[in-house]
C-alpha cells in the first residue's frame, strides 16, 4: 500500500528504527525497462541444479560427513537430477576427496555432469582442476562478490580493478581445462542482486568472449540473489534485464540462484525464470545460510501443479524427506509445502467435508469418464495435488484427525500413559484404531488405545542377556534373542548400540534399518521409565516398534526388536 493511510487503518508507528534502513533503489540503479515477464507463463521446467552438498552443507552445524554427502549424493541421481553441485574441493580437504571418490568409485552416471566451486584465486583454480581429474562432464563455478559494499568492505577494490581480477582468473580457468571436451565454465557475480547492472553486464560479457562461448558449449552465468533485499518483480526485472542485453545469448545459460531472508525465494525463482532465467540453483527443502535458500522441492511440484512436468522424480516425498533430513540433521517443518507431516490434513470439520465431498466426485467423474483415478483431472477442493502423486494416503492422515476430534489418539495416549506418538506413528495407528473401531461400532477408550498399542508395537518378548562395551572404536553390543522360537546370540560394533543391534539382527536373516527414532521418560520422576519409539524399514517394509524400560538402552534395544519381529495377528 503507499499513500496516505485510509482513517479505517488505526495502526500506529511502531518503535523499531525503520528509518536505518534503504530500500534496493536508494542503494544500487533498478534496470527501468518495458518488461515483458508478467505476461509470460512457465510450460516447460528449467534445468535443476541442486546445490545442497556445497551450499547447503556449508550452513549445517555440523556439515555432512562423506557417508552422508555420498547417500545425498545417490538420492539427487535417484530423482533425476543431471547437474548437481558437489562441493567445494579447493577450501575443504573433506570436499576434495569426496570429488576424488566420485572419480574413483566411479560413481557418477555418464549423463550427469558435476559441478565444482571455486574463488577466483590461481592456487584455488589449480587444486579444483586436480580434484575433477577423471570426470568426463564438469563445470567449474568461479565466483566473486561484486556488489559495492562488498568491493569496498571486503575486497578493498573498485570496478576497474575488481574486473581485472575476475577477468585474470577466468583467464587461469581457461588455461587449465585445456582441449577437454567436456568442461564448460560458470560465473557468479556474487550478491549480483545488489550490484549495478551495467557492471555485471561488462564482466559477464567479457568472460562470454574469454571462454570462447558458442551454442554447443554454452558459458553459464549465475545470478544470485545472495542476501534478498527486494520484492520478487525487482529481481524479474534485473534478470530481465541481463536476459536482453547479454551477449551472445544463444551461447549462454542464464542461470539464478535465490536466497530467502525475506521469505520470498520462491517468488523470486518463479519470477526470474519468467523474466529469461533457464536453469536454476537450490537446495532441497530450502536448508541454507541464515533463513535458507529457495526450495527445490517446492518450486518442482509448483511446476506439477500447475500441468507441467517438473522433470524431477517426487513421486515418495517421504523417502526424500528421510534422508534429507538424516543427511541435514535437520527436521522439515511439518507445515513444510507438499513434504510436510500436516500439509495434506484437514482439522476444521468444514474442510474436512469439502475434501471427502471432492474425493467421492473425484472417483465418480473418472469412473463415468472410464479413467483411472490416478490419472483423472484433479479439482479436489483444499488439495492443490494429489497427495497419491506424491506417495501420500490422505485418507489415513484425515481419520486420525477425525478420531482426535471425538477424544483424541495423541491427547489420551500422551495424557493418561505420557507417551507422545511421533506424526508418522500418529498416521499409521489411526488406520488400525479406525478398523478396531468400525469392527466394533464402540467409542474406545485410552485404556484400549494403550493395548493395541502395545499389541501393534510393542516388545513382546524375545530378547536374553545383552551387555555393551565402549571402547575406542565405538559399542560392542552382545546380545541373545529369539528368531522363529530358535535362541541365537550376535554381537557387533557400531557408534551405538542402536545401530550395533541392527547389524547383529541383519546377520541373523532381518534385514534392518533404523529410519526415524524418539526417546522420553513416560512419567516423570526418577522411577520413570524410558520410551523409545523407532521407524524401521525391516526388509521391503516400514514397521514402528516400541520399548519401555528402567534402561534407556534396553528400552531402545527392546524397540529396534519389536520393529524386526512383527505381531502374527494384528488386532
Amino acid at each position: 500500500m503507499t499513500g496516505t493511510v485510509p482513517t479505517w487503518n488505526t495502526q500506529q508507528p511502531s518503535p523499531m528504527p525503520s528509518d536505518r534502513y534503504r530500500a534496493i533503489w536508494d542503494r544500487v540503479p533498478v534496470p527501468d525497462l518495458d518488461r515483458t515477464w508478467p505476461a509470460r507463463r512457465t510450460t516447460t521446467a528449467p534445468l535443476w541444479v541442486p546445490v545442497d552438498l556445497r551450499d547447503g552443507n556449508q550452513a549445517l552445524a555440523e556439515p555432512m560427513d562423506p557417508e552422508r554427502k555420498r547417500r545425498f549424493f545417490e538420492l539427487l541421481i535417484s530423482m533425476g537430477y543431471k547437474e548437481i553441485e558437489v562441493g567445494y574441493p579447493s577450501a575443504s580437504q573433506t570436499d576434495f576427496d569426496f570429488v576424488r571418490d566420485l572419480v574413483r568409485l566411479d560413481l557418477v552416471p555418464d549423463d550427469v555432469t558435476i559441478v565444482v566451486f571455486t574463488a577466483a584465486r590461481d592456487d584455488l583454480i589449480a587444486r579444483t582442476y586436480e580434484s575433477v581429474e577423471g570426470l568426463p562432464n564438469v563445470v567449474v563455478h568461479m565466483y566473486t562478490a561484486t556488489a559495492p559494499t562488498w568491493r569496498s568492505v571486503v575486497l578493498g577494490k573498485d570496478r576497474k580493478a575488481l574486473h581485472r581480477l575476475i577477468f585474470d582468473a577466468a583467464q587461469e580457468v581457461a588455461r587449465g581445462a585445456g582441449d577437454r571436451p567436456g568442461l564448460r565454465f560458470e560465473f557468479s557475480p556474487e550478491v549480483f542482486n545488489l550490484t549495478e547492472p551495467d557492471f555485471v553486464l561488462d564482466v559477464c560479457n567479457s568472460l562470454t568472449r574469454l571462454w570462447d562461448a558458442s551454442p554447443d558449449r554454452p558459458v553459464i552465468h549465475n545470478l544470485p540473489a545472495t542476501v534478498e533485499v527486494s520484492t520478487p518483480n525487482v529481481y524479474a526485472d534485473q534478470i530481465e534485464y541481463m536476459h536482453r542485453h547479454l551477449e551472445d545469448r544463444d551461447a549462454v545459460i542464464l542461470s539464478v540462484h535465490p536466497h530467502n531472508d525475506r521469505g520470498t525465494g520462491v517468488a523470486c525463482a518463479e519470477l526470474a525464470v519468467l523474466a529469461g532465467a533457464q536453469r536454476v540453483e537450490r537446495c532441497l527443502f530450502g536448508n541454507g545460510e541464515r533463513t535458507g535458500n529457495v526450495d527445490l522441492v517446492t518450486l518442482a511440484l509448483n511446476l506439477h501443479a500447475q500441468g507441467v512436468d517438473p522433470m524431477i522424480d517426487l513421486s515418495d516425498i517421504d523417502a526424500v524427506r528421510r534422508t534429507v533430513e538424516y543427511c541435514n540433521r535437520i527436521a522439515v517443518h511439518e507445515r513444510h509445502p507438499y513434504g510436510g507431516d500436516l500439509v495434506y490434513t484437514a482439522f476444521s470439520g468444514t474442510h474436512q467435508d469439502a475434501i471427502k465431498k471432492g474425493f467421492a466426485e473425484h472417483r465418480a467423474s473418472a469412473e463415468a469418464a472410464g479413467l483411472d483415478p490416478r490419472r483423472a483431472p484433479w479439482a479436489v477442493p483444499y488439495l492443490p495435488i494429489d497427495p497419491a502423486d506424491v506417495g501420500r494416503d490422505y485418507q489415513a492422515v484425515i481419520r486420525i484427525n477425525s478420531q482426535s476430534g471425538k477424544g483424541g489418539i495423541a491427547h489420551l495416549l500422551q495424557s493418561e500413559y505420557g507417551i507422545a506418538l511421533p506424526r508418522r506413528l500418529q498416521i499409521d495407528f489411526a488406520a488400525k484404531v479406525q478398523e478396531t473401531a468400525d469392527s466394533s461400532g464402540r467409542e474406545i477408550t485410552a485404556e484400549q488405545l494403550w493395548t493395541l498399542l502395545c499389541a501393534e508395537y510393542g516388545y513382546r518378548g524375545g530378547l536374553g542377556r545383552w551387555s555393551v562395551e565402549h571402547g575406542p572404536d565405538g559399542d560392542r553390543l552382545f546380545v541373545v534373542f529369539d528368531v522363529d522360537g530358535v535362541e541365537v546370540s550376535g554381537e557387533a560394533v557400531a557408534t551405538g548400540p542402536v545401530e550395533a543391534m541392527t547389524r547383529v539382527l541383519t546377520s541373523k536373516g532381518l534385514d534392518v534399518d533404523v529410519l526415524s527414532f524418539t526417546q522420553h521418560s513416560q512419567r516423570s520422576g526418577s522411577d520413570s521409565a524410558a520410551i523409545t519409539l523407532a521407524e524401521c524399514r525391516v526388509g521391503d517394509r516400514t514397521a514402528w516398534g516400541m520399548g519401555s524400560h528402567q534402561s534407556v538402552t534396553a528400552s531402545a534395544i527392546r524397540a529396534v526388536h519389536a520393529a524386526a519381529t512383527p505381531p502374527v495377528s494384528t488386532y
